[in-house]
């Protein structure tokens, strides 16, 4: 059965089946209090238990994307879920390239960017995660699951969501050394995850002195948020010192 032929109700079925761990299930709402809520205990939860809790919402091409990378030629159910375990224990096993290097090759031609006077600063307010949103009418979240993916680290987080590969969406090994230099220095776990976004959590927004060296790293990392989204990588970096989520896009 294609994955795209599934209900929504059936996607999770099959996200849960690939993910293997343990999932609480929300279906859509037009206020996302309770599955905030539900995530925050999650990863208090999480700090003592060892996982780190995602937000996947019910994504055909997210699923779709995951199956390929893990078990290439495949983009239909049902899953070997065998062949998926190995190659989890094949990535966690795998040395991770140095963070810097591959950060100072994203960074190459990405010019510093100056801090904008404070006059010319939008009001900028932390909007919270929205990756799970669905924005049509009415505004309401996408059915989703929330995964307690049984990694001892954040970053790897991407051994069980290998969703990158494509276009300028990096591979799954340079995900997890940029994110493990990431959480390292600011402490940004992933926290949804969808076939073309991902957001991360801090425990704070970045001190603003390194708001500007950020921004030209996120740039680097994912060029739609600025390209397609902010137009200029000074907002950018203002967003970055008063936020404490962090939003790709990859188009």
């Amino acid at each position: 059965m294609s994955l795209r032929d599934l209900e929504a109700g059936q996607l999770l079925d099959e996200l849960e089946r690939y993910l293997g761990c343990p999932c609480q299930r929300f279906g859509p709402m037009t206020d996302d209090a309770p599955i905030m809520a539900a995530y925050e205990a999650a990863r208090r939860r999480g700090e003592g238990e060892g996982f780190t809790p995602v937000l996947i919402p019910a994504d055909p091409i997210l699923l779709e994307c995951l199956l390929i990378n893990t078990e290439p030629d495949c983009e239909q159910v049902p899953q070997d879920l065998e062949r998926t375990v190995r190659f989890r224990q094949k990535i966690l096993a795998t040395p991770l390239p140095d963070g810097d290097q591959c950060m100072e090759e994203l960074c190459k031609g990405v010019e510093p960017c100056g801090a904008l006077p404070e006059e010319d600063l939008p009001e900028l307010e932390d909007s919270g995660l929205m990756g799970y949103w669905d924005f049509g009418v009415p505004r309401q979240t996408e059915p989703l699951l929330l995964a307690e993916i049984p990694v001892k680290h954040p970053w790897e987080v991407f051994a069980w969501l290998p969703f990158g590969g494509w276009n300028e969406c990096l591979d799954t090994l340079t995900h997890m050394a940029l994110h493990r230099r990431w959480y390292e220095r600011y402490g940004a776990a992933p926290a949804v995850v969808t076939h073309d976004v991902l957001e991360c959590v801090l425990p704070r927004p970045v001190p603003r002195e390194h708001a500007a060296e950020v921004a030209r790293e996120q740039y680097g990392y994912c060029a739609d948020i600025v390209d397609q989204g902010m137009e200029r990588i000074e907002l950018l970096a203002a967003l970055v010192s008063k936020s404490s989520n962090w939003y790709f896009w990859w188009d």
